[in-house]
């Protein structure tokens, strides 16, 4: 039996990922996966350090419509992962993939033959045990492996995701991700709501950015989440599925990954949609879900996330620890809530854990983005907080220096239009 053991996916966002999830995690195995497009060496990074019992790889990815063979990274990476034990090959870019290199290899096919197909039965395990390990960015070294309890997690998707984005059984629940971002275990969440994922996994740049809007109309979409960065390509790319597409039952936009701009607030609802509950959300693989997001029951005020997540003590501090009323600081949370992480893997003392949340504040989450609350309750986040520069004593933030940068250069183009 599998219980407590990890689980390994280096597969696409396909329909195999979440029945593998599924799978694995109805038997108290532990889940964790990476993205294809990741490198051996990343996927080394990770993986490496939880010793899987099981790898899930697929033989090849598309992108731009193209297939990419990923089959010479699988036979690499499972040759350098002793523990193990089978690596189980999903057929994706070819019927039959050759992975006779790859040791012990079988294709998913032949590995489930022996088996019939029966509801699915989940163990009765304790209320924080093992679910997700997710990995921290890796840009100070190899990535901390962040273990995330399953209660914690399962409750606070279903406050984000019921009471704040509203969602009700039968929705049609997407969002653009791969495996290897944590909005991927917060979509497949969605399960537990009764709505549908909908699910896509290649490039959204196909048809100069049309494909997803393509998507949602032909799979009726009712709510749509992505990345701040690709809102503001396809404003970029002039694309208006106001004018193209037919999105009916589309009724939510969620966008994280970095803050929304005021000029994307202004995209959406002048090229996109305008009966539409914009949500700019912001949280992390740190707790594998939201400290601030959307509230379908208040206004959208441009350039702002609507509030704190419920339960979410979220304050703002300046560097000595004190509470701000008003001005920028740093994002803190001062109460304990559901989806804080176990703990990082193999740092049995916590050490590691405290010193990435709790060191800069006594017994307070410092998160490390930088942070105001505006007039309206609402919150704008300006970048992570180690990376605000201080010239003269004024802390900017990197996500205020963007925006100036985006002002700047449309002036400029502006200017060069009406010279012409």
């Amino acid at each position: 039996m599998l219980f407590r053991s990890r689980v390994a996916a280096y597969l696409p966002n396909l329909p195999g990922a979440v029945i593998g999830m599924l799978a694995a995690t109805s038997i108290g195995a532990v889940w964790s996966s990476c993205s294809p497009d990741f490198g051996p060496q990343g996927v080394l990074d990770r993986f490496g350090q939880i010793e899987p019992k099981v790898l899930f790889a697929v033989d090849g990815y598309f992108h731009m419509s193209k297939p990419v063979d990923v089959l010479p990274r699988v036979k690499e990476i499972a040759s350098q992962l002793p523990s193990v034990e089978k690596v189980i090959i999903v057929p994706y870019t070819k019927g039959d993939p050759d992975f006779s290199e790859v040791p012990r290899a079988a294709s998913v096919h032949d590995f489930m033959a022996p088996f019939r197909g029966n509801d699915i039965q989940f163990e009765r395990l304790p209320f924080d045990h093992p679910l997700y390990i997710l990995y921290s960015s890796g840009t100070t070294g190899v990535p901390k492996c962040i273990v995330h309890g399953a209660g914690g997690t399962l409750l606070q998707h279903l406050k984000e995701q019921q009471l704040h984005t509203d969602v009700k059984p039968g929705d049609r629940l997407f969002y653009y991700t791969t495996c290897g971002w944590m909005m991927w275990n917060w979509l497949v969440s969605g399960l537990a709501s009764q709505a549908t994922l909908v699910l896509y996994d290649g490039s959204p740049f196909v048809k100069r950015g049309r494909i997803l809007w393509d998507y949602a109309q032909e799979a009726s979409i009712s709510i749509f989440g992505t990345a701040a960065k690709y809102i503001d390509a396809i404003a970029k790319l002039n694309v208006e599925p106001t004018r193209t597409h037919q999105l009916p039952a589309m009724r939510t936009l969620l966008s994280t990954g970095s803050p929304l701009s005021p000029e994307g607030f202004d995209y959406i609802y002048q090229s996109i949609k305008q009966d539409l509950h914009v949500a700019s959300i912001s949280g992390g693989t740190d707790i594998v879900s939201c400290f601030a997001l959307g509230n379908p029951m208040l206004p959208v005020w441009r350039g702002e996330i609507q509030g704190p997540g419920l339960g979410m003590q979220v304050e703002v501090f300046d560097d000595d620890g004190t509470s701000l009323q008003s001005g920028k600081g740093e994002l803190v949370c001062t109460a304990p809530f559901p989806s804080m992480p176990l703990g990082f893997w193999k740092d049995d003392k916590g050490e590691k854990y405290h010193d990435a949340y709790f060191a800069k504040y006594p017994d307070v989450w410092c998160h490390g983005d930088y942070l105001e609350y505006t007039e309206h309750g609402g919150l704008i986040i300006y970048g992570r907080s180690d990376a605000v520069l201080n010239p003269g004593g004024v802390r900017i933030g990197t996500a205020e220096i963007y925006r100036q940068d985006r002002k700047s250069t449309r002036l400029n183009s502006s200017h060069v239009s009406e010279s012409r």
